[in-house]
């Protein structure tokens, strides 16, 4: 299992309708995909939130395979969406992870 790790600083002005557009559009956008089989958001507590709120999005793949082609087929064009809405009020940094038994 492989496990998209999008870990996100929002800017407090934003913050709300960021959220609500990530549970009713760009989630939804990614997981019809179809490389993904589950996903999991989690605001980070204990921590400043005077420059935004952070959001970590798990995206959970069966396969190495699922997550490349998410990334060369699909990810260009909602990465671009995403920027084009929302602009630089946002940061996000990536990481990729193997479950491990």
């Amino acid at each position: 299992m492989i496990v998209y790790n999008i870990t996100v600083k929002v800017h407090p002005a934003i913050d709300e309708a960021w959220l609500l557009w990530q549970q009713q559009e760009h989630i939804p956008e990614i997981m019809a995909c179809g490389q993904f089989s589950q996903w999991k958001m989690f605001r980070l507590l204990d921590q400043d939130d005077s420059e935004g709120m952070t959001f970590v999005i798990q995206y959970f793949a069966p396969s190495l395979e699922n997550y490349v082609r998410f990334t060369e087929e699909f990810e260009p064009v909602l990465r671009k969406k995403a920027f084009d809405k929302w602009g630089d009020r946002f940061i996000a940094f990536r990481t990729v992870m193997e479950v491990v038994k």
